[in-house]
């Protein structure tokens, strides 16, 4: 198994690589920006021709210069069910689940996502944040999926619940998107519709909310929802897209400062993190890279 990485080296520079098996290989270029501008092809082509393995990297979020997550809401249909569960508004997400257009929303800057090891955030006015598990598709700069990762889209549910209009405030945040470090690139992935999903939170080291899924489960072709995100829109260094989750924990299993959440997606990798209440421990990681 491979994955496309963003890494720094022992000099201090940030590269591009194929991380193979144990092996860090870099692709001899210097952005993640820089390799989402090419065709897929040319990036399939770069992997193969990947350099000597280096040593002593460590890695990075794969996102950087103007990439942006966006992420896709109700496609699953427990995530129809969950908001409609938290909402005053009910009706307003069944109609989506079943619309034609569907819900994309932004979610983070490239210089504001964590990634494995690094804190995520639950808002110091919200009484209930959930962790929502989800495949994240990374789109080249002319929207080929050029690899699948895991997404943490967390999400204050008692925010949005109170008004849908408050979604931004629920959703965009400094800790509220996290992705795994490393990307599965998009031509070893046969099926990307029958990928295992697992989820837990743990709390002092007990396991209190565990969750599992398909992505067979989802009610929208990914082709869709990137044909709607490039739309009168662009990426000219790509982005990445989640597109939403089918394990959501209950009402009264939301996260807690201490919690330790922790994703999988079958040949596709995993993401853990540490959770903290407020943005401060996050800063403090986001500047300490």
């Amino acid at each position: 198994m491979s994955h496309l990485v963003r890494f720094t080296d022992g000099t201090g520079d940030t590269r591009i690589g194929l991380l193979d098996g144990e092996q860090l290989k870099p692709l001899g270029v210097q952005s993640m920006g820089d390799l989402l501008r090419r065709p897929l092809a040319e990036i399939r082509e770069l992997t193969e021709a990947a350099g000597e393995p280096v040593s002593g990297a460590r890695l990075l979020p794969p996102l950087d210069g103007r990439m942006e997550v966006w992420a896709a809401g109700v496609t699953y249909l427990r995530s129809e069910e969950a908001r409609r569960e938290e909402s005053a508004d009910q009706d307003v997400y069944a109609r989506v689940y079943r619309a034609e257009r569907p819900e994309l929303f932004f979610k983070s800057a490239a210089w504001r996502v964590v990634t494995d090891g690094e804190p995520i955030a639950i808002r110091a006015d919200s009484a209930n944040d959930v962790p929502e598990p989800e495949l994240g598709l990374l789109l080249t700069a002319a929207g080929e999926v050029a690899g699948y990762l895991v997404v943490d889209d967390v999400s204050s549910r008692s925010i949005e619940g109170e008004n849908p209009l408050y979604l931004p405030q629920a959703k965009i945040y400094t800790g509220s998107c996290a992705v795994s470090a490393r990307v599965r690139p998009a031509w070893e992935v046969p099926d990307p519709l029958a990928l295992g999903l697992r989820m837990r939170i743990l709390r002092d080291g007990h396991e209190v909310f565990a969750g599992e899924a398909s992505t067979a489960q989802l009610n929208r072709e990914p082709a869709g929802l990137v044909e709607y995100l490039w739309r009168d829109n662009d990426f000219p260094d790509g982005a990445v897209l989640s597109t939403g989750t089918s394990v959501v924990p209950g009402l009264d299993q939301g996260l807690r400062a201490g919690d330790v959440v922790e994703i999988e997606i079958d040949e596709v990798g995993s993401l853990r993190s540490p959770v903290v209440l407020g943005a401060d421990e996050v800063r403090r990681a986001l500047a300490a890279r």
